[in-house]
């Protein structure tokens, strides 16, 4: 497994690389540490300024290159914590542009298996008005992205939020492919949302509506207890959950009641349009979640 780690000097960047080291050692082969220079607002604007532009630039790069020597200080102290302790090749990267796309498109380049980078997080107006970094490149990257949110020095307690998809599907192979220490436990979540509003519910009886959910209930049951089959072929403890309510408000719960220390989610590409717009389940938890979120994603359509 080759890992692209984006890295800023902030505290969130340290925990992204620390997070590193609690993934499973067995397939990571290689992991390379990026650190993105946004110097397109300096601009030489004629002969007096030139000398201040490559000093300001010089500075930038002297800044970027102890970044990324501290930032592999701490990617070694993670990495010495297993007790395998497997080769893996640990490279450094200093480029310029926009970060975002930057990321992503050097992650296309070296064919990386995985993105890592924290966040601080942002508000709702903010995020959908500017768009962090990181939501910029969890609705870019073709290859999955691990946003750490806080301290992940240990992967204890995984929940997989899943539906009758096939970017659910590709989720579970994904932990499945390694990226998971054996110690890991899982939990296989499904959430089955009521077809009928508050108003409609009221006209009915609890005996209907539970014939009318029973349906859904029972498929969700089945897509639970089929993953987890997968999952304990691979030899991990896996546990079940189907719950009768909205899944980001279930998923929100579970966080900040410290039951989960990351969360991951498939979906689906986005397109341009989409990508402005608010309401899918995996932004929402990108924005709202507590713990750390693994979004993997799958083509368009």
């Amino acid at each position: 497994m080759k890992v692209l780690c984006a890295v800023d000097g902030s505290q969130f960047s340290q925990w992204a690389v620390e997070a590193i080291g609690a993934l499973g050692r067995s397939a990571l082969s290689s992991v390379t540490l990026l650190h993105v220079l946004d110097t397109r607002h300096l601009k030489p604007a004629g002969a007096p300024h030139v000398a201040t532009y490559r000093g300001v630039k010089a500075a930038m790069e002297k800044s970027g290159d102890t970044i990324l020597r501290r930032a592999t200080g701490y990617l070694e102290t993670a990495l010495s914590q297993s007790a395998k302790r497997p080769r893996t090749d640990v490279k450094t990267l200093l480029l310029h542009g926009a970060p975002a796309s930057t990321i992503v498109q050097r992650a296309t380049q070296d064919r990386s298996d995985l993105i890592v980078l924290g966040t601080r997080g942002m508000s709702d107006i903010k995020g959908f008005l500017l768009g962090s970094v990181a939501r910029k490149i969890a609705s870019l990257a073709s290859c999955p992205v691990l946003i750490v949110k806080q301290p992940m020095n240990q992967l204890r307690r995984v929940l997989l939020a899943v539906d009758d998809s096939k970017h659910s599907r590709k989720a579970a192979k994904v932990l499945r492919a390694g990226l998971l220490p054996e110690t890991a436990e899982v939990t296989v979540f499904s959430s089955v949302v009521s077809p009928f509003t508050d108003l409609a519910a009221g006209y009915l009886s609890e005996s209907k509506r539970e014939a009318l959910m029973r349906p859904q209930v029972e498929q969700a049951e089945r897509l639970v207890a089929d993953i987890r089959q997968d999952f304990l072929k691979e030899g991990y403890a896996v546990l079940t959950d189907v719950e009768q309510n909205h899944i980001v408000d279930h998923i929100m719960k579970r966080s900040e009641a410290g039951l989960t220390d990351l969360l991951v989610v498939g979906a689906r590409g986005l397109s341009s349009r989409e990508r402005l717009e608010l309401g899918s389940v995996s932004d929402s938890l990108l924005r709202h979640s507590p713990c750390s979120i693994l979004i993997v994603r799958g083509a368009r359509g």
